[in-house]
């Protein structure tokens, strides 16, 4: 197979909502359609990314199976993985992955399993399956291919890619209408965390973070984008610490950007986190990061440099660093400028080369066979 060789794949996302990972996956296979290969986004009907990719130009299909190994729905994406002629199949989720693979069973397409969390892989047959059957796994930190590898994948079907922003886009920071409609001061300093209401971003942690916070920089405001099943939880905290006023949950948010370009400081208050993607928009925006060194943070972080990394689950510390940013603007800008240069590392086109890259790789392993 020459490089030249236009690639046809197949990309599989069978999740609700809009996040980090069907962000990654369009504008993955955006990019793969930039340079000349054939996308089909895979996708259930009336969710943001078969719309989105539909108003991209990305050809869509629906997949809406009832549970991971729905048969039917196997069925389907099989057929249209065969009408397609596709040389790869990615799964840019767990329970896509197992879909995946039960419709690739007998076909030369290769699979390509996507991991972006730095949890274990479970214990069970139908996990081990599923990643047996793949060909690749792409993680994107080196933290995720450690977990992946310790989960009993082999290690040289394991691959490191990491997630990316469009470092070209220019956001306009939020007005202050915006922010006032959301019960934030916009003269006051303004601490912001992108991140799901759920377990391992540890929402609580950050709402602890800013009482630390408040006692040395009594006019800060904090604001939460994102919503999630510890939304009553975080809220009783912000209650019991006397915070109401101080920290504002604005729930899902189609301008998370443009609300995160506003801040002074962008945190990650995470126990477990894959990478942390919403830290490369961090940085884009040339804003100095407090974060935790769960997972995959620190390999987008560098401490001292383009942020501050703390260990998880401290709110102390994570309240210190934040503090520190928001009163040493000479050190909140140099770690700023640090990320801002940075961040070219993490762009779209090298994300797509790179996964090109191992595409061919699979593909002339099997001319090879």
């Amino acid at each position: 197979m020459t490089a030249s060789r236009a690639l046809r794949v197949v990309h599989v996302n069978t999740e609700r909502g809009w996040r980090g990972g069907e962000r990654q996956a369009l504008w993955l296979a955006q990019g793969l359609q930039a340079r000349g290969h054939v996308s089909v986004v895979a996708a259930r009907p009336g969710e943001p990314l078969i719309a989105r990719a539909r108003d991209a130009g990305v050809e869509v299909v629906s997949c809406a199976p009832r549970f991971e190994a729905d048969p039917v729905a196997a069925a389907r994406l099989r057929a249209r993985i065969r009408a397609t002629d596709a040389d790869i199949v990615h799964a840019h989720t767990a329970h896509a992955a197992g879909l995946a693979a039960l419709a690739t069973i007998g076909l030369r397409t290769r699979l390509v399993i996507a991991r972006r969390v730095d949890f274990r892989l479970k214990s069970n047959a139908g996990t081990r399956w599923k990643y047996g059957r793949a060909d690749a796994v792409i993680a994107v930190s080196n933290a995720v291919a450690d977990v992946v590898r310790a989960g009993g994948v082999d290690a040289a079907k394991v691959f490191v890619v990491s997630d990316a922003t469009d470092v070209r886009r220019a956001v306009a920071p939020a007005t202050a209408e915006t922010l006032g409609e959301l019960g934030v001061r916009a003269d006051a300093p303004l601490v912001a965390q992108v991140a799901q209401l759920v377990g391992h971003k540890d929402p609580v942690t950050f709402v602890r973070a800013i009482g630390v916070v408040r006692e040395r920089v009594p006019d800060v405001q904090a604001l939460m984008v994102g919503d999630g099943p510890l939304r009553a939880e975080v809220e009783a905290e912000i209650t019991r610490l006397g915070l109401a006023g101080v920290v504002h949950l604005a729930g899902y948010r189609t301008d998370a950007d443009a609300l995160l370009a506003r801040a002074d400081v962008a945190t990650l208050s995470s126990r477990e986190e894959g990478m942390g993607s919403v830290l490369l928009d961090a940085s884009l925006f040339g804003l100095p990061i407090a974060a935790t060194d769960a997972g995959g943070i620190p390999e987008v972080v560098v401490h001292g440099e383009t942020g501050l990394v703390v260990p998880r689950e401290r709110p102390e510390a994570l309240g210190g660093a934040i503090a520190r940013l928001l009163l040493d603007r000479a050190l909140a800008q140099q770690l700023g400028d640090g990320a801002r240069a940075r961040v070219a590392d993490f762009s779209i086109e090298r994300m797509v080369e790179r996964t090109e890259g191992i595409y061919r790789q699979l593909l002339g392993r099997r001319a090879e066979s």
